[in-house]
């Protein structure tokens, strides 16, 4: 009666019961004292269980429905053992037997036994605690069971300042007029409750109003009586316990959370980055690539052009290419490569897996397309040149073979009506002897020009064979002068024998005459070929070339006395002709019968030869003035392009050698190698001078030089090579010191590694063979198999090139000490954001992730198929292997 009137009462206080024992008279037997004594006992005992059953309750079933499930009775519902293995399955993540499903009571004491073995296998020791008492239903063991549950998984790892202090813990939450629950969500969580409002003298309402406020914001349930809290003077420390514990489970959550978040965030942060970098090496690759696939066609065209001018207009559009078009590509190139290396870099050091560029975007495919660009680059300036040549020269023998087809087409003009004539029936004696003697006259001309209709034939098979636009014109003019001339010789021979046989009738010869015409037609064309000859265009490549034309000259004109001779001669023949006409007074025409060619012929041509000598003589001059301009051109040129192409074969040398020498901080070098850069840069006004310099002498038409072994294109090949090579091993410092400060590197390690590449490094080129590299890790105290070897080989030479770089030995030395992420990591942040599921939630990762991070999760992750799966499930493992290579995906 008494224990049931303290239950119904429940702020009756227990500190009445030492009062009321002691003041007991002595009168009262000891026996009643006992008693006294165990009705206060087991009235405490039903308090306790009245007061922890409700909570522990509570806290399986805010485990039990990650499940599905929960339960109503603690003692009735873990009987058959089920709900007890699902509950140690919930709160350990681990899988326990699988659990018999019969109804019989060794049924439910074999799974009873295999969760009391799990939680034994925890390191928990069981006293008292029997499967049989469980599944009898026994209130107390139940509770026990369920104590131990909580110490091993809710509280073991909890401590106040180093040690688990129950007693702090209920001191500080539930005392201070109920306000220290709320100070602890207010510390967590200011959102969830203004203190400032708090009211003290409410100790009730401020802890329900905490306990709430933990039910809805923070999933944890209500098991306490905030009644029971205040009422009784020491409550119940195990209930309390349990209850606190879940705040610090909840707020632990969010910290690694938001831990996990910031992690993954950086993650992300660096896959898009590389990502980024990748897309741009692909856009630039692509560009460059398309720039050289459309500019080897164009320099592979070999179609020749007609006319000089046309030629001279494609050298000057390779010229524009060579110095607008080009330049910039060459950067784009040693750019490409140097956004190449430093990404891999980053990928390296970020422990991600090597960029792979698209199929036919290598830096080795890009070189190779850039080797096809300046081998045909070459081949089409050697073209152009060949083809000028060849024009020029097809120009000269054109302008040459109209010329003497209009000398002869103008000699020849009428011969064939004049061959065709028959006034020799009505002639007299005189005048078919004068026909005789005229066609001997004409025969030896039709002799002496043999050779130029043989010349213009010459002339007109060489402009065949050297492929002349206008070669159909050519070969018909020349066709009807070959056909002109065999009818000339066929009407020339049937003349003769019409007059041979008239000869016998014609007695009289005017030997005069004959002797006039004899001798005037050769001289007649000696005066033609002369003035041919001085008019002919000549075209000359060295100062020797036009000094031989001019002493041939010279000799032409040591002959010209001799010629005025003969031509007085000649005039002579005439003046007796005209004097025995006078002097006899003959009644016949003071005209040659036998000879075209006039004495005013004579007279015109031989003062037009007086005329073209000296004119030749000036075309001489000024050619030789010419070739003395271009000889001052070669010189020039040759004066720098010897100091120049030493200078670039000594700063290749002074870079290769600094590269291998070069010691002390990275800085220092970085340093030293841009005062070369920078040098380099400074000299590009000499190379800019020699290209003009080279300008004049193309525009000049030289095209050999004998003062220098040095071209333009050597110098401009070497330029490039320099340029590249000394951006080339800026990058390779740079990269250093990208390794050096994100591996954590000290200076001193550096100058060691350095120190051991070049001692190994037995060609001085800044690179080990494999042999040099077996050398240097056995000397480190490394244990090669052949395996082991060709492992590690894998790591520090993946293109299979047969050399180790520097960069590639650090990234071997280094590697095992980097401080990277790795996918393991990744994948243990992302299950804590999924409370433990091996899936996550679109939501989750918005709830917990920046918005443009969650974005790209969830366009990335694909769907989780695995066990447990529901709709929108996102399979986060997979998704953080991709990210390091280490799938598929």
């Amino acid at each position: 009666s008494f224990s049931y009137l303290c239950l119904q009462k429940k702020q009756m206080q227990f500190c009445w019961y030492p009062c009321c024992i002691n003041s007991l008279s002595s009168s009262v037997t000891s026996s009643w004292k006992v008693f006294l004594h165990a009705c206060y006992l087991s009235l405490q005992q039903i308090i306790c269980i009245r007061t922890v059953h409700p909570t522990f309750t509570a806290w399986c079933n805010s485990h039990l429905r990650k499940a599905g499930t929960q339960i109503e009775n603690i003692e009735e519902d873990f009987r058959n053992g089920l709900k007890l293995m699902l509950l140690l399955e919930v709160i350990s993540g681990e899988r326990l037997p699988k659990p018999d499903r019969g109804k019989m009571r060794f049924h439910k004491i074999a799974n009873v036994n295999k969760a009391l073995d799990y939680i034994a296998s925890k390191g928990v020791k069981l006293v008292s605690i029997g499967a049989e008492e469980i599944v009898d239903g026994n209130v107390k063991m139940t509770l026990g069971m369920i104590w131990t549950i909580i110490l091993r998984f809710a509280i073991q790892d909890i401590s106040v300042e180093g040690k688990s202090n129950s007693t702090n813990v209920n001191n500080y939450f539930f005392t201070e007029n109920g306000l220290g629950l709320c100070a602890l969500i207010h510390r967590h969580r200011p959102d969830l409750i203004d203190y400032s409002k708090l009211n003290k003298d409410d100790p009730i309402g401020n802890i329900n109003l905490a306990m709430e406020i933990a039910e809805k914001h923070l999933d944890i349930p209500k098991m306490l009586d905030a009644e029971d809290i205040v009422n009784t003077p020491k409550p119940d420390e195990r209930a309390i316990m349990t209850y606190v514990s879940c705040f610090y489970h909840a707020f632990a959550g969010a910290e690694q959370a938001e831990t996990a978040a910031n992690r993954i965030c950086k993650v992300l942060a660096v896959n898009q980055e590389n990502e980024r970098l990748m897309e741009e090496y692909e856009r630039l690759a692509s560009e460059l690539l398309e720039w050289i696939r459309r500019t080897i066609p164009w320099l592979e065209n070999r179609t020749p052009e007609k006319t000089m001018q046309a030629m001279q207009k494609k050298l000057e559009d390779f010229r524009d290419y060579r110095r607008k078009h080009k330049p910039p590509k060459v950067q784009e190139k040693c750019q490409l490569e140097i956004n190449f290396n430093t990404l891999q870099t980053k990928l390296r050091i970020s422990n991600r897996p090597a960029f792979m560029p698209s199929e036919g975007k290598m830096v080795s495919d890009i070189a190779g397309a850039w080797q096809r660009l300046e081998q045909a680059e070459k081949g089409y300036e050697e073209w152009l040149l060949n083809e000028i040549r060849r024009l020029e020269r097809l120009e000269h023998l054109a302008e040459k073979f109209r010329q003497k087809a209009s000398t002869h087409e103008q000699w020849a003009y009428g011969k064939e009506q004049i061959l065709l004539q028959k006034d020799y029936e009505s002639a007299s004696l005189t005048e078919v002897r004068a026909m005789l003697r005229k066609h001997e006259a004409f025969e030896s001309d039709l002799a002496a020009h043999q050779d130029r209709v043989e010349q213009i034939a010459a002339i007109a098979q060489e402009l065949n064979e050297l492929d002349y636009h206008d070669a159909a014109s050519v070969n018909d003019r020349c066709q009807k002068i070959c056909d002109q001339w065999d009818s000339l010789g066929t009407l020339t021979q049937k003349r003769r024998e019409a007059l041979e046989r008239t000869e016998k009738l014609l007695e009289t010869i005017d030997q005069l005459h004959l002797e006039f015409a004899k001798r005037a037609a050769p001289f007649n064309n000696w005066m033609e070929g002369a003035m041919e000859d001085l008019q002919d265009m000549f075209i000359v490549h060295s100062i020797e070339e036009i000094q031989s034309l001019i002493s041939a000259h010279d000799q032409f004109k040591a002959t010209l006395p001799e010629a005025d001779g003969e031509r007085q001669a000649i005039l002579s023949i005439q003046n007796e002709v005209e004097k025995v006409i006078q002097s006899y007074s003959m009644r016949i025409s003071a005209s040659n019968p036998y000879s075209t060619v006039t004495v005013e012929e004579i007279r015109t041509k031989w003062e037009k030869v007086k005329q073209l000598v000296p004119q030749r003589d000036q075309s001489l001059q000024e050619e030789l003035a010419r070739q003395h301009a271009n000889e001052r051109l070669r010189r020039q040129f040759a004066a720098q392009a010897n100091v120049i192409g030493p200078w670039i074969q000594t700063k290749m040398e002074e870079i290769a050698r600094s590269s291998i020498e070069m010691t002390g901080p990275l800085e220092d070098q970085m340093n030293q190698l841009k005062q070369y850069e920078q040098n380099i840069i400074n000299y590009k006004h000499n190379i800019d001078k020699l290209e003009g310099d080279h300008q004049l002498i193309q525009e000049a038409l030289v095209f050999d030089n004998k003062h220098t072994n040095y071209t333009m294109e050597h110098i401009r090949v070497g330029w490039e090579l320099l340029l590249t090579t000394i951006a080339r091993t800026i990058n390779e410092v740079e990269t250093q010191i990208l390794t050096r400060d994100a591996k954590g590197i000290t200076q001193e390690q550096m100058n060691d590694f350095r120190a051991s590449f070049n001692h190994f490094d037995r060609r001085k080129n800044g690179l080990m063979d494999h042999d040099d590299f077996r050398a240097c890790l056995i000397s480190m105290g490394y244990d090669l198999g052949e395996a082991e070897f060709a492992r590690i080989m894998t790591l520090v030479d993946p293109n299979g090139q047969g050399t180790v770089t520097f960069q590639s030995f650090i990234d071997f030395m280094t590697r095992e000490t980097a401080d990277t992420d790795t996918a393991e990591q990744v994948i243990a942040s992302f299950r804590i954001l999924a409370s433990d599921k091996p899936y996550i939630l679109a939501d989750e990762l918005r709830r917990e992730l920046p918005p443009e991070q969650a974005q790209y999760c969830i366009k990335r992750m694909p769907p989780y198929t695995g066990p447990g799966s529901v709709p929108g499930a996102l399979d986060y493992t997979s998704f953080s292997s991709a990210l390091y290579g280490e799938s598929d995906l």
